[in-house]
């Protein structure tokens, strides 16, 4: 599945479209790795993704407090999101308790997933967000 983020001005359009095409309350499909280059925008396009679940707080990167919990009024309980960047072994990131988030069913969004590929649910749902030459941006789904 693939959408396209044509401009900064359409992105919680397209932030719409994708929680639309996920079944965010599937608590079996709850865990989104997004890969992508620096700049590729999965920050921005994960606070466009809290836009369209209704969270309230300030959604900013957890590049130093590895992953910051908000609430959802959409789906009435926590949405989780996480910033692996500075993580330098994955047992770092298995020592917060990453399986007490990720088997939670809660929705948990995850930038540099490629960190921790180890400690990744078999059912994590690949997110790729590539920028195309014209600085459009590419979101695939991978099943």
């Amino acid at each position: 599945m693939e959408f396209i983020i044509e401009t900064i001005d359409s992105i919680n359009t397209t932030a719409q479209e994708f929680v639309a095409a996920v079944d965010l309350r599937n608590k079996r499909r709850n865990v989104f790795a997004f890969y992508g280059k620096m700049g590729a925008g999965k920050t921005t396009f994960i606070k466009a993704l809290c836009d369209a679940l209704g969270v309230d707080d300030v959604v900013n990167s957890p590049t130093f407090a590895i992953v910051n919990e908000y609430h959802s009024a959409v789906l009435e309980g926590p949405v989780y999101h996480f910033d692996f960047y500075r993580i330098r072994h994955v047992e770092e990131a298995f020592d917060i308790g990453t399986d007490d988030y990720f088997y939670s069913g809660a929705p948990c969004f995850i930038e540099w997933p490629e960190l921790i590929e180890p400690l990744l649910p078999d059912n994590a749902v690949r997110v790729e967000i590539l920028e195309m030459p014209d600085g459009r941006r590419k979101v695939t789904i991978e099943d």
